[in-house]
C-alpha cells in the first residue's frame, strides 16, 4: 500500500489544491508554487478498568479496605474455581476484551476512513490531471515557466492517480 494513514495523503492533497491553484491563475508558476520542492484501545480498557472497580467494590465485604479488596478477590475467583489469585484474571478480563475490542472497531473505522479518503482523492485527482491536460492544450503558447510548471503538476497528477488506483485496487 502506497499510502498507510490519512496523514500519508497529505502530498495528494498539497499537489491536487496546487493544480487548482495553477488552473485559477493562469499566471501562477513554479516560483509561485506553495510545493516548490515537491486516537479507541484506551478508551475500551478504560470502560472495562470501571466496571472491573465496580465489581470489586460490591463483591465480598463492601468497600474498598484490605478485607474487602481480598474477599471481593475471592468471591469474583470463586467464579472460575480459584481464589484470590484467578479473582484478579476475572475482574481484568473485562478490561482486556474491551481493550482488544477497542482497538479493533478504532482499526476497522480507521481503514474505513482512509479508503474514503482516497477515493474522495482519486476522483477529484482524476478530475485535476484532466483539467491540467485540457490547460496544456489549450496554453501550448504561455511561456516556458508556466509550461514547466503545468507539464510538472501533469507528472505529479498522474503518479498520484496511479499510486491511489493501486491502493484502492482499481484497474
Amino acid at each position: 500500500m502506497n499510502f498507510q494513514s490519512v496523514d500519508s495523503l497529505q502530498s495528494v492533497v498539497n499537489v491536487v489544491n496546487e493544480a487548482a491553484a495553477a488552473l485559477n491563475d493562469k499566471k501562477r508558476t513554479i516560483k509561485e508554487s506553495a510545493i516548490p520542492e515537491v486516537f479507541s484501545g484506551a478508551l475500551g480498557a478504560g470502560i472495562g478498568g470501571i466496571g472491573s472497580f465496580a465489581a470489586l467494590y460490591g463483591l465480598g465485604t463492601v468497600g474498598l479496605s484490605a478485607a474487602g479488596i481480598t474477599s471481593g478477590l475471592a468471591a469474583a475467583g470463586s467464579i472460575v474455581g480459584g481464589g484470590m489469585v484467578a479473582g484478579v484474571f476475572v475482574l481484568a478480563a473485562p478490561a482486556v476484551v474491551l481493550a482488544a475490542g477497542g482497538v479493533g472497531v478504532a482499526s476497522h473505522l480507521k481503514n474505513k476512513q482512509l479508503k474514503q479518503e482516497k477515493e474522495r482523492l482519486y476522483q477529484e485527482a482524476l478530475r485535476q490531471h484532466e483539467a491540467i491536460i485540457k490547460a496544456l492544450k489549450e496554453e501550448v503558447n504561455a511561456d516556458k515557466e508556466r509550461l514547466d510548471y503545468l507539464k510538472s503538476l501533469n507528472i505529479l497528477l498522474q503518479r498520484a492517480v496511479e499510486d491511489l488506483q493501486h491502493d484502492l485496487g482499481v484497474a
